[in-house]
C-alpha cells in the first residue's frame, strides 16, 4: 500500500510511505517555518511526486494530521489533502498529529511505558496527549488531546516541542525537546493500523478552541 501523508498542525511535512519500500519512506519534505503552510505544501507535494516517479493515481489512499493545532496552519494541510484524495478518487483518512511524534518516541531507544507528547498551542499553553506503550505494539491513547498550561499536565516523561518549551515544568526528554509532528511518522502510524485490522477515523479537524475570526457583529448606531 502507498500512502501520501501531510500533516501542517506545526511545521509543514509530506511523506510518500509504503509497506514495501526500505524503513516505509519513499520520499518526504518537511520545513521549518511555522507560517508558511498555503506557500509551501501543495508545491513541495508536487516536487516530490515527481522526484519519487509517482502520480497521484498510483497512491492508494490519504492520510492528514487533523491537529490539534492552530487553526490556520490545520485548515492548509486539510483542504490540501481533501482536494488532491478527491481529484484522484483516493481515500482519505484522518489521524491525530500528536501520534505522530508518539510514535517516533515508540521507535526510539526513549521509550517510556507512560509518556506525554506535547506541542506548542502558543498563549503559553500546549497541546498535549497521555500514551501508554506495550512492547511490540502502537502507542496507545490514554487520555486527550487537551489543551491548557505545562503545569497542569500529570507529571510524566514529555516528549515534543511543547515539552522543550516548558522543560522547568515538564519532565523533558532532552533528545525530543524539538520534534514536531511530521508526516513520515504520521503516514507509518496509518500504515501499521490499517495492516492490523484497524480503522482510521476521518478528516475532521481538533482545533480544541475557536478560531480568533470571529463575525463582526452589527454596527452600533451613531445617534
Amino acid at each position: 500500500m502507498l500512502i501520501l501523508a501531510i500533516d501542517t498542525s506545526a511545521v509543514a511535512s509530506a511523506a510518500l510511505v509504503s509497506d514495501d519500500a526500505l524503513e516505509g519512506m519513499v520520499a518526504g519534505f518537511a520545513t521549518e517555518d511555522t507560517r508558511s503552510h498555503a506557500e509551501v505544501l501543495a508545491p513541495g507535494i508536487q516536487d516530490m511526486l515527481a522526484t519519487a516517479g509517482v502520480a497521484g493515481t498510483d497512491i492508494d489512499a490519504l492520510v492528514v494530521g487533523v491537529g490539534p493545532g492552530p487553526f490556520t496552519g490545520l485548515r492548509s494541510g486539510i483542504a490540501t489533502a481533501r482536494t488532491l484524495a478527491y481529484v484522484w478518487g483516493k481515500p482519505l483518512h484522518g489521524l491525530m498529529s500528536l501520534d505522530a511524534v508518539a510514535l517516533e518516541v515508540a521507535e526510539s531507544t526513549a521509550a517510556v511505558p507512560e509518556f506525554l507528547v506535547a506541542t506548542d498551542a502558543r498563549r503559553k499553553e500546549v497541546y498535549w496527549a497521555r500514551y501508554t506503550l506495550a512492547p511490540g505494539q502502537l502507542p496507545e491513547l490514554v487520555d486527550g488531546p487537551h489543551v491548557g498550561f505545562a503545569a497542569d499536565l500529570p507529571d510524566l516523561p514529555a516528549f515534543g516541542a511543547g515539552a522543550g518549551l516548558y522543560a522547568d515544568v515538564l519532565r523533558a526528554d532532552p533528545a525530543f525537546v524539538r520534534e514536531q509532528p511530521d508526516a513520515l511518522y504520521l503516514g507509518q502510524f496509518a500504515l501499521a493500523r490499517l495492516a492490523s485490522g484497524g480503522t482510521l477515523p476521518d478528516s475532521t479537524p481538533l482545533y480544541l478552541r475557536e478560531s480568533d475570526a470571529q463575525v463582526p457583529g452589527p454596527r452600533k448606531r451613531a445617534l
